[in-house]
This record gives C-alpha cells, structure tokens and sequence, in this order.
C-alpha cells in the first residue's frame, strides 16, 4: 500500500509538472501580432569565413577542409574579414586554423603556397550571406519580430548556419521567375542597405528572428494556436511586385500537426491573380503569414517542385517556440 501511495504521488508530480510547463508555453504565447508579409533583404554574418569553395590540390583541400566549413580563427586569433586573413597568411608561415563544421570545431594546420601574387590557401572565403525573404509577423510592444519560418542553412547541410548576428533591409520585389512544374520559381529583389529594418538575431529550424527598429504601423490580430487550424479555405499575405502586400485566396487541404520539419499544414494556391503572377508558392515568398478565421495561423515555408500552386506551411505556433522573446 505504501508503495502504491509513494507510486501515485510520483506520477501526480510528474503531472502537475507537465501541466506547469504546459501552461508556462502557453502563457508564453502572445494574444496577438502583426502580420506582416513585406520581402525584405537579409544579411547573416557568419562570425568568420565560410569556405564556398576550395581549389583541386591546394593546402586547405590537402589538410582536410570543406566547403561549408567556417574559420573562426588563425593563430587563434578571429578573423571575421578576407581582409585580416590575407594580412596573416602574407608571411607564408604555416598556420593553425580554428575551423567550424557544423556542430564541432576543430583545428587544421597547413603552410599557404606561394604564387605570382602572394600566399594563399586555395580556398574562396565570404563573411556574409545575403538573400530575400518575407517576414512573418511583428510584435508591437517588443517590436520583436519573425520571418522566413524556417532557417537559413548553410552550403553543405540542412541545418541553419550559425551567425554572429545580421541585418534586415527593405527589399523591392524586381522581377518573378514563375514556377513550373520541375523547376521551382523564384522572387527577384533589389535591397536598400542605407536604412536597416532591424536586426537578425537568431537563425533557427523554424525562422530567424530579431527587432525591427521601426515598426510599420498595422493593425494587429489575435493568434492562433494549433487546435484552431482547419481544412478549408485561408489566406496568405504576399508580396510579390515592388513593395506591395495583398492577400491572396489559398486552400488548406491536411494538416499535420505533429511535423517538426515545418510541414505542419499542406496549402494549394486558389488565387488566379497569384497563379498568373507566381505560379503558386515560389523562392522569397517563405514566411508569408497564413490567415484562417481572422487569426494568425502560420507561415508559409516550402513549395512542391513538381505542383508549384501547393506548398506547405508551418504553425505559428510552432515558429514562436523557438524565439527567444517568447520563452
């Protein structure tokens, strides 16, 4: 009996626990965002150099490097720019590089070559990388703010680059290659660097996320959580001339609520104005905000390559787990 009673308060812990970090989640989760749906240019520094690429039988690809690895540090002192690494490999003398792949670091010793030109590691380095996305929502009060709805990866792997910090800059959605079946389309923009949106500070499986420093002045809507989410007819908000948001008719046909790979909701793009313009769901709409009932629901984040009017979409829900703002 004793053991039975000792039995039954574990396991009424373990649920009040359970239903104390439930509500916790859930008290995380704000009433109501913003949805957004303006592109916008993103810029993600890398805390070092990312190798793109490395030249047949030269010392980096003799000593073991690969593209999509980041050097960190030479010497072990960090290097954040082409222009500090040239200035430390200028002498020839051989080098230990602090090297991130992936999760591990490791370090790499090898002697630069000596060319017409100077010394050199036979590798082609960049600090940054840039493309165009959408961002999802913003919080008014925290100016906190959510786009993409799932992360930048880096060259080689799935997994979301790891970052040191970025950017986000208004963007002009210049030209729109259409999706056809085999082939997916792809939104063109132009950046404006001169006057940042705000910053990037994180870069997860489900978005980046970051403050913006001014915030547009837009009505707010209440926030859905899963159990909210149908079958049947939605909206997304996209833009995809110029700077220019509309909303746009989509379908909700399943849903799949326990996907942890940002394929919470399967989508087909109703609207013959998107259709004519896009073809569906194309490269740079990933993060147009999904509305359903008047909420927030989620965000658009992949198309299907061979039927560019569907994609898939991610529960906001989901996205906002992984901000920090609302943990």
């Amino acid at each position: 009996m004793k053991h039975m009673t000792l039995t039954l308060r574990r396991t009424f812990t373990a649920l009040f626990l359970a239903a104390a970090l439930c509500m916790q989640t859930l008290a995380a989760m704000p009433d109501r965002l913003v949805p957004c749906g303006h592109t916008a240019g993103i810029k993600l520094y890398t805390g070092g150099l990312l190798i793109t690429a490395l030249d047949e039988q030269a010392p980096a690809q003799r000593a073991g490097l690969r593209a999509g690895d980041t050097i960190l540090k030479i010497d072990g002192t960090r290097v954040s720019s082409v222009q500090d690494a040239s200035l430390r490999l200028s002498s020839g003398k051989s080098v230990c590089l602090s090297v991130r792949r992936g999760e591990k670091q490791a370090e790499f010793y090898l002697t630069p070559e000596k060319t017409e030109t100077g010394y050199r590691l036979g590798i082609s380095v960049r600090d940054n990388i840039s493309g165009i996305g959408t961002i999802t929502f913003f919080d008014p009060e925290t100016g906190v703010y959510g786009a993409l709805g799932h992360g930048v990866a880096g060259l080689t792997s799935a997994q979301p680059l790891a970052i040191s910090g970025g950017v986000l800059v208004p963007s002009s959605v210049t030209d729109v290659k259409k999706g056809v079946r085999g082939t997916p389309g792809e939104l063109h923009g132009s950046f404006d660097v001169a006057d940042p949106l705000g910053s990037v500070s994180q870069n997860e499986p489900h978005g980046i996320f970051g403050k913006l420093t001014a915030l547009p002045q837009s009505e707010s809507v209440p926030v859905a959580d899963a159990s909210q989410i149908h079958t049947g007819a939605a909206v997304i908000l996209a833009n995809v001339d110029g700077k220019e948001t509309r909303e746009y008719c989509v379908r909700i046909d399943k849903l799949y609520p326990q996907a942890e790979n940002g394929r919470n909701l399967l989508l087909t793009v109703t609207d013959e104005r998107l259709l004519a313009v896009t073809g569906g769901i194309v490269q740079g709409m990933s993060g147009s905000p999904i509305l359903q009932d008047g909420r927030l629901i989620g965000a658009v984040t992949h198309v299907l390559v061979n039927r560019p009017e569907q994609g898939y979409g991610i529960f906001l829900q989901n996205m906002l787990t992984q901000c920090e703002a609302y943990q």
